[in-house]
C-alpha cells in the first residue's frame, strides 16, 4: 500500500505564544467594546485590527509575530483614537442640535456619522423646501468640518405617487440639503447627493405613521483621512 505524505512546503508559519497571546488579547479587547464610549471603541477596535494585522505580516515575513501585534495593536490605538475624538465631537454637537426634534444621531457599523432627518422637520409632504427647524441643524453639519471630511445626503419618500415622481423629488431634497451647506461656505466636491425614492423604507407604507417616517433625509458624515 503507497502512503501519501502531504506537502509542508506551502505551510503558514507557526505563530509564536507571544504572537498568540496579542491575538487573544485583541479578540478580548474587540469584544469587551460593548460598555465603551465611542472613543473608546474606536481605540480598541483599532488596538485589535492592528494587532492582528502585526501579528500575521511578522510572521509571514520571517519578523516577530508577537512584537508586530503590540507595534499593529499600538498605532491601530493611535489611528482609531484619531478619528472617533474628531468624529465624536461632531456627533455630540449634532447630539445637542438636535435635542428635541426628532432626528437621530447615531454611529454607524462603518465609522460614519448618521443624521436621520424626519418629514416633520425636514420637508413638506411634496416639496423640497427645507423646513426652518431644519436650518439649525444643517449649520451644526457645516460648522468646523476637517477637510478630510465628506458629506453624502439621501433622500428617501415613501410610496405614494410613484417612481416617476419620487425618484426626482428625492433626489431634489438630497440636493436642497447640499445647496444649503454650499450657500454656507462647504465646497461642493465635499457634498454628494444621493435620491432612492422610495425604495429603502424603514417602515410599512400601509400607514400614515410608516409613510411619515419613510419620508426623510439622511445625512452621512465620513472622515477619508482614517
Amino acid at each position: 500500500m503507497t502512503t501519501t505524505r502531504l506537502s509542508t512546503s506551502h505551510r503558514w508559519p507557526a505563530v509564536r505564544p507571544a504572537a498568540a497571546a496579542a491575538l487573544i488579547a485583541a479578540a478580548l479587547v474587540s469584544a469587551g467594546c460593548g460598555n465603551m464610549s465611542d472613543r473608546q471603541r474606536g481605540t480598541a477596535q483599532g488596538a485589535g485590527a492592528g494587532a492582528v494585522a502585526g501579528a500575521l505580516l511578522g510572521g509571514v515575513t520571517g519578523g516577530s509575530a508577537g512584537r508586530g501585534a503590540v507595534i499593529g495593536g499600538a498605532l491601530g490605538a493611535v489611528t482609531g483614537n484619531l478619528w472617533s475624538k474628531h468624529m465624536e465631537d461632531k456627533r455630540k454637537a449634532l447630539s445637542q442640535a438636535t435635542a428635541g426634534t426628532g432626528m437621530a444621531v447615531e454611529r454607524t457599523a462603518d465609522n460614519r456619522l448618521k443624521l436621520n432627518v424626519p418629514s416633520d422637520v425636514s420637508f413638506d409632504t411634496g416639496s423640497a423646501d427645507i423646513k426652518p427647524q431644519m436650518r439649525p441643524v444643517l449649520d451644526e453639519v457645516g460648522r468646523s468640518l476637517e477637510p478630510g471630511v465628506r458629506v453624502t445626503v439621501v433622500g428617501h419618500t415613501d410610496s405614494t405617487g410613484g417612481d416617476a415622481i419620487n425618484d426626482p423629488l428625492s433626489r431634489e431634497r438630497a440636493m436642497a440639503v447640499r445647496d444649503y451647506l454650499r450657500a454656507r461656505g462647504m465646497p461642493v466636491e465635499r457634498v454628494s447627493v444621493q435620491g432612492r425614492g422610495s425604495r429603502e423604507p424603514v417602515a410599512s407604507n400601509d400607514s400614515d405613521s410608516g409613510r411619515a417616517a419613510n419620508r426623510r433625509v439622511e445625512i452621512f458624515l465620513s472622515d477619508t483621512t482614517s
